[in-house]
């Protein structure tokens, strides 16, 4: 199917045709930010070689067949490509553009290939309203059948907003064939395994980890419930909230969070680590992927609940729930690069990441842990959630993306090599490769939120939004220029680093009081064309110790050396003497050796032992780069390291 010129003509209206309306966010700001340098070129990448990449016949194709019967979870990825195809179609389509532009050829392109989906998706739909391809008697039971419905629900939503936003008569059409596949389908799980239902279990008695990946339905359930006002939709919320707080066996997202249990220390009595079934299996609390998926629906619940007059100290308690989560999972599992989990589980990372762990950073849990945090962000306007998502993005994000943008990693360890992802469900695609492009998201849309009043600047990277450019090198550089395209009263908040001690920021060329760390600083003001913002970070290379081991980060980046620098041996140790949070003088921007790599600096550091050699007493010169560019090339001869260990004395 071509793609309508309907849809073309409201494209070429960019910002107006993506501005956010009250039934959906869920592509609010995308129109309205195109990012430039490096960035720009990466998320170019992703949309060519991922979004335009996938084969939407491949990826629908179960859910015609409905033969699966062991267990397998290849409904989910049509989903999660609607999460990323219709927002990216707005943002490939922004400003001024015609059919016979290049951009709006992608868009017509990338138009054709979501109706196509969605018209096999919706051919795929049994009488009672099933989607999904497991035969009757496997469903709503074990395995990922609820979980791909899950995702089958978020692309019908998506693709129901898209519609809307055009308002044509045959795109109110095609809304209303969308919204109502999505509702049929919440209705046949609401009859299967809702209260009373024909299935005789629980929801939450459903799929693996405790229920955590069936339950995780809440979110989708929660957005159907927006964009219909259907009360039975919002009492199956209420239904599926209960099944994750109350029983006893079920995830229990509340009591333990309230208690102060960690993420890594939830798991029933039973639960075996090192057990053969250990990996996906029933009685399990650590997964972290499905972990958050749930307290990002339980956000979204208990902001509906609020806005229909609620506040009441059981929502309270949820909602503090997930912020004591969160703020566990910094505390006790996000490493210097922003990633966290162990073969997807949480296990304690923060304090173990010097240590040669397996699986570490699995993209889907990268790019959960970045979404839960926008919701945070979101629901406290508290810059911290900010601070995790930037750390996430520059470098356990933008390391797992494959250079040409067409596949991201299953893992990225902290030393080690960059490669493939798997091949899940006997599919070439995986569930990260599908995941990742939905990670670029929250940090493309949190770059720059302006509703008229208030412009709110979370990220600095070059690129030209709503009311004002931005030109920056950051984070290879220490310095952004915002500059405004704005008439009139509006203020202007800067997101200021918790990392950045002393921050300066110059409002045409004055300098302004008041700038602190961990904190938004605002400029309000009657802003004129050309007005100039000036922002420079304190951006020391800082040192982290941990057990004999050390690691460096520069601002939000994590440093790395790489084989291609040939600098010498990368296990050679590091001498006695260097504190953790020491600032390290030694580091020195220097040109990269290759468009490989991003931002490359030198070191003269005490590496090496000496006692033999008085020659080698001397510090040593070697080279490091940001995290994401080490061992980008994706071969077995590329690798990097980012832990080194430190020399032991002998009376340790």
């Amino acid at each position: 199917m071509n793609c309508r010129p309907s849809l073309l003509f409201v494209l070429a209206a960019g910002a107006a045709f993506f501005a956010p309306v009250a039934f959906c966010d869920s592509i609010a700001n995308i129109g309205e930010t195109r990012l430039k340098g490096p960035l720009g070129e990466k998320l170019d990448r992703i949309v060519a070689g991922h979004v335009m990449g996938t084969d939407v016949d491949y990826v629908t194709a179960p859910f015609l067949e409905k033969t699966e019967t062991k267990g397998w979870w290849q409904t989910e990825f049509w989903g999660k490509w609607m999460h990323s195809s219709v927002p990216y179609l707005g943002y490939v389509t922004a400003g001024k553009c015609t059919v016979e532009s290049a951009k709006c050829k992608v868009a017509e392109e990338l138009c054709s290939k979501i109706d196509h989906g969605v018209d096999r998706m919706l051919s795929s739909q049994e009488k009672g309203g099933y989607i999904g391809n497991y035969p009757d008697e496997l469903r709503c039971g074990e395995g990922w059948d609820v979980w791909g419905m899950k995702y089958t629900l978020m692309g019908l939503l998506h693709y129901y907003d898209l519609e809307m936003r055009i308002g044509t008569d045959a795109a109110l059409r095609r809304a209303d064939a969308a919204i109502g596949a999505a509702k049929s389908l919440c209705d046949y799980v609401i009859a299967e395994i809702g209260p009373k239902g024909r299935r005789g279990r629980e929801l939450w008695q459903t799929g693996n980890w405790s229920g955590y990946a069936s339950s995780s339905i809440l979110e989708p359930v929660v957005w159907l419930y927006r964009r219909t006002n259907d009360k039975a939709y919002l009492e199956f919320a209420d239904y599926i909230v209960k099944g994750m707080t109350e029983p006893e066996k079920g995830p229990r997202l509340l009591d333990l969070a309230l208690k102060g249990v960690s993420v890594a220390d939830r798991n029933e009595k039973d639960y075996k680590q090192d057990a053969d079934w250990a990996y996906v299996c029933k009685n399990g609390r650590s997964k972290a992927y499905e972990m958050m998926s749930c307290y990002q629906g339980i956000l979204d619940y208990v902001e509906e609940k609020e806005r229909l007059g609620g506040g009441t100290e059981a929502l309270k308690n949820l909602r503090k729930a997930a912020l004591m989560t969160a703020d566990d999972i910094v505390k006790e599992e996000i490493n210097l690069a922003g990633g966290c989990a162990c073969s997807e589980a949480w296990y304690h990372g923060a304090r173990k990441q010097h240590l040669p762990y397996l699986r570490l950073h699995e993209t889907c849990v990268t790019t959960t842990w970045m979404r839960f945090c926008e919701k945070l962000l979101e629901v406290t306007d508290d810059p911290k959630w900010a601070d995790q998502i930037e750390r996430t993005f520059y470098n356990a994000y933008l390391a797992a993306m494959k250079p040409d943008g067409s596949e991201f990693a299953g893992y990225t360890p902290l030393s080690g090599n960059r490669w493939h992802g798997q091949h899940h469900c006997f599919m070439h695609t995986d569930c990260c490769t599908a995941n990742g492009p939905r990670g670029f998201l929250c940090f493309l849309r949190g770059l720059c939120r302006n509703d008229g009043k208030t412009a709110t600047f979370n990220y600095y990277a070059s690129a030209l939004v709503k009311g004002f450019d931005m030109y920056s090198l950051y984070p290879r550089a220490d310095y952004a220029r915002i500059v405004s395209h704005t008439e009139g009263p509006l203020t202007m908040r800067l997101r200021i680093p918790a990392w950045s001690a002393k921050t300066v920021v110059k409002l045409n060329g004055a300098a302004q009081e008041g700038v602190k760390p961990g904190s938004y600083f605002s400029l309000s003001r009657d802003w004129k064309l050309g007005d100039i913002v000036e922002i420079v970070f304190d951006m020391p290379v800082v040192a982290h110790v941990i057990d004999h081991s050390i690691a460096f980060t520069r601002g939000p980046v994590l440093l790395a050396r790489d084989s291609r620098f040939a600098d010498g041996d990368m296990m050679e140790p590091f001498r006695m003497g260097l504190r953790d949070g020491q600032e390290m003088t030694s580091f020195a921007p220097v040109r990269t050796p290759s468009d490989d790599i991003w931002m490359a600096f030198s070191a003269t550091l005490p590496i090496g032992p000496h006692h033999a050699n008085p020659e080698a007493a001397l510090p040593t010169t070697v080279f490091f780069c940001d995290y994401a560019s080490a061992g980008n090339e994706w071969r077995r001869d590329n690798f990097y390291r980012t832990w080194f260990p430190v020399e032991y004395g002998p009376g340790e």
